[in-house]
């Protein structure tokens, strides 16, 4: 074999399993999720493999009368932008939260440096499961919260605090922050914090400070944090299940319930590519709009 040949052979190895493996658990379950839902739904679960069909995704915008017309529906797309819309309101939320967080980390000693990381990254040390059943008992009626406004004086029933959009909003905040907190700090931890003195040496003000210096500085862990919680905020599914109490449906629960009680998995497919194409499409206009902005921070 000659030198080239074995170069390429070399290379081919190397990333074989690598492709294999996205290949398997990437493409795979991809293209048999996309055939799905271009099959006919059975009705006892499962698919009609032999029936060719796009009546899942005709279902998403449309429903079907009696006499087999098609009218409008907009339901599914009711959960779909609430879906969006409680995804980045997280985002939102998290990022406030968060930039000041990472920013007092990013300002400590080194041994303390360690200490609060281990701190942000505890939560992910208990079950996602009983972090929502804590949440639960924090929120409801005479939950902790409530008991401790009214004993105060302040509310004389209780809030409805949970089994709502503010509960959601809450609970998907608090499973995803150290997504938002991490990326920001290993952005400001590799900051050069004489800039900082120097932007005060020439009489710029803390806000003046934060806008020009931090924050473009930062920029890069801010688009990583705000992707890593706006994409599985998206597709959440214990969180709303649990804390919603069915009353704030998301895509994630939309998808799970086809799959499970109403057995349309051609429909449940469909949902689950919309989400995808849904994810895709975001990060696709985000990457487009401050690429710019991402190419001059590095």
């Amino acid at each position: 074999m000659t030198r080239a040949g074995k170069n390429t052979l070399y290379r081919a190895l190397l990333i074989g399993p690598a492709l294999l493996a996205i290949t398997i658990f990437m493409i795979v379950p991809l293209c048999l999720m996309a055939y799905i839902s271009f099959r006919g739904r059975d009705y006892s679960g499962g698919v009609l493999w032999d029936q060719f069909s796009a009546e899942a995704y005709v279902r998403l915008f449309f429903e079907r009368e009696l006499d087999g017309t098609l009218a409008l529906n907009f339901n599914y797309m009711f959960i779909i932008l609430r879906s969006v819309w409680l995804s980045f309101l997280t985002m939102v939320i998290s990022l406030a939260v968060g930039l000041p967080v990472a920013m007092f980390m990013a300002t400590r000693d080194r041994k303390w440096k360690a200490v609060l990381v281990f701190m942000v990254t505890l939560p992910f040390w208990t079950n996602l499961l009983v972090r929502n059943y804590a949440w639960i008992l924090l929120l409801r009626d005479h939950g902790t919260i409530n008991s401790t406004l009214m004993w105060l004086g302040v509310i004389s029933e209780p809030l409805p605090l949970l089994h709502n959009a503010f509960a959601v909003a809450v609970g998907l905040t608090y499973s995803f922050l150290p997504f938002m907190v991490l990326p920001i700090y290993s952005s400001l931890e590799k900051m050069d914090f004489r800039l900082v003195e120097a932007s005060f040496d020439l009489y710029a003000n803390r806000w003046q400070t934060i806008r020009r210096v931090i924050l473009p500085l930062a920029f890069p862990g801010i688009v990583a944090g705000c992707v890593l919680v706006f994409v599985p905020a998206l597709g959440a599914y214990i969180t709303p299940e649990l804390l919603g109490g069915g009353k704030t449906l998301m895509i994630g629960n939309l998808i799970g319930f086809q799959f499970g009680a109403a057995r349309n998995w051609p429909f449940g497919a469909a949902l689950g590519l919309f989400l995808l194409a849904l994810v895709l499409i975001s990060l696709g206009a985000y990457a487009r709009r401050y690429r710019g902005e991402l190419e001059g921070s590095q």
